[in-house]
């Protein structure tokens, strides 16, 4: 994806990530019938007992996150988890494990620090955004404009900016069980912070962490210029720092700090989605997606974004394959590279596999981080098999009973998937509690140990199950009961 539209994924992402979606009708409710359910119950029932008796998944994790690292594109921990995981496959068994190159961004963070100089002298915590450009050598001084939003800095005449270092002081508010975490509202200036600073004049921008719970913690992620003709570095900083600089700047204290960043883009790195199977017995050619990202940004373990969800599609599949239970289609798992900063991953896959996509059953992305699942969205660009795609779902998450409440809606499925959308693709996207997740979100807390084993597992099964019915299920996901498989 161009860096241009990040923004808008970064968004549909945080929506859905954050639990909250368009409001929707429920699915219909004519037929109370559990037709798929009922054909599935008992191997639902095998999948679910023998993954939370024990499975592989922990050690996946530990491997990933321990022995790999954060893994952010162009990075030499990358491709070594590139190696993992088709090591990792093929160990297991699966079918078909290859290598798709891609050619994905090469960000480097570099040293990087933040001072404040007045009215006091003090060390503060930052992290440069993916994508920024660096300071000069001897880093940039300047005195801080704080603002909250784009309205109160639109207020400010050029002088008030020029020269000038901006803070975007947006807070997240805190997570709504309804309304989700509003992190959509707030990642905008993270995004666009930089570039809306510079057209006044600014020589570096700040903004605060898109995190609603802070243990001075910053939180990183990508940023663009856009069109911009003058491209200034941009930083998160802590809430503590960013609430801090801005009551002294209501007390009218002078706020000076100097930045320091060595960030820089490399040429682009060769990389690779990783692709295992699960072939099919009868309908081979017709296939079910499954995955999540394999890249991360480069602080933390990337855990819960999204190690965890390549490690649940890589466990769901091999769970299968010991319960001896082949699905009639082909469940494939996608590791995509690159969704942090550039979707290339993604976008190749859609790209290169143009001709198999008429056979893509449904293309499940998890990106929510792992905590207890909560059921599914569905995503499809012929709305009237979207909400029959809904009632199916619904019907098929009954099967999960015994790992919680789950529930079916319609929207923003996934970042990796998104590029099947147009062609016609039925897009699904894993749900978790995400109360929590935006605590840890591209930070260094984003480590193995906020990972809960059993939490982890019981999403396992909830993807192994869905993925076995849909591509086992004699009719394909959305079509009308009867259609039976193209």
């Amino acid at each position: 994806m161009n860096l241009s539209l990040i923004s808008t994924v970064a968004i549909g992402i945080a929506v859905a990530a954050a639990g909250t979606y368009p409001e929707t009708e429920p699915p219909p409710r004519a037929d109370r019938r559990t037709p798929i359910a009922d054909r599935y119950r008992d191997a639902a029932k095998r999948i679910i007992n023998a993954t939370l008796a024990g499975n592989d998944a922990w050690e996946k994790m530990e491997e990933l996150c321990l022995t790999v690292g954060p893994r952010l594109s162009g990075s030499r921990q990358l491709e070594k988890a590139v190696d993992w995981a088709a090591r990792t496959m093929q160990r297991n068994g699966q079918e078909n494990v290859r290598r798709e190159t891609v050619m994905v961004p090469h960000w480097v963070r570099g040293r990087e620090s933040l001072t404040m100089l007045d009215p006091h002298e003090r060390p503060m915590g930052m992290l440069g955004l993916g994508g920024s450009v660096g300071t000069p050598p001897s880093g940039i001084t300047g005195e801080v404009v704080v603002v909250e939003d784009e309205e109160q800095f639109n207020q400010l005449d050029r002088a008030d900016v020029e020269g000038r270092v901006v803070l975007f002081n947006k807070a997240m508010p805190p997570y709504d069980p309804v309304q989700g975490s509003g992190y959509g509202k707030t990642v905008y200036y993270r995004t666009h912070g930089a570039r809306i600073a510079a057209e006044k004049g600014a020589v570096a921008c700040l903004i605060r962490s898109v995190t609603a719970s802070s243990l001075y913690t910053p939180h990183t992620g990508a940023m663009n210029y856009g069109d911009a003709e003058v491209q200034i570095p941009a930083a998160a900083i802590t809430v503590e720092d960013a609430e801090m600089i801005a009551r002294l700047t209501r007390r009218a204290e002078k706020v000076r700090v100097r930045l320091e960043m060595e960030a820089r883009t490399l040429p682009d790195a060769p990389s690779a989605n990783v692709i295992g199977e699960l072939r099919g017995s009868s309908h081979a050619n017709e296939v079910v997606v499954i995955g999540g990202h394999l890249d991360s940004w480069d602080v933390g373990h990337g855990a819960h974004d999204d190690g965890g969800g390549c490690v649940i599609a890589m466990e769901a599949i091999n769970v299968l394959r010991k319960l001896n239970l082949r699905p009639r289609r082909t469940i494939r798992v996608v590791l995509w590279v690159n969704e942090e900063n550039g979707l290339r991953g993604g976008k190749a896959y859609a790209d290169e596999h143009a001709h198999e996509l008429p056979d893509h059953v449904a293309a499940l992305e998890s990106d929510s981080g792992i905590f207890q699942p909560l059921g599914f969205s569905v995503d499809c660009k012929d709305t009237s098999r979207e909400r029959l795609a809904q009632a199916q779902m619904a019907d098929i998450v009954s099967l999960l009973d015994d790992l919680g409440s789950m529930h079916v809606e319609t929207g923003w499925s996934g970042a990796d998937v998104s590029p099947m959308k147009d062609a016609g693709v039925m897009l699904l996207g894993h749900r978790v509690d995400g109360s929590i997740y935006f605590n840890y979100h591209h930070s260094h807390a984003d480590t193995l140990d906020k990972i809960d084993p059993q939490l982890l597992s019981r999403n396992v099964a909830a993807m192994a199950v869905v993925a076995y019915v849909l591509a086992d299920m004699p009719t394909r996901l959305g079509d009308a009961p009867g259609t039976g498989t193209r």
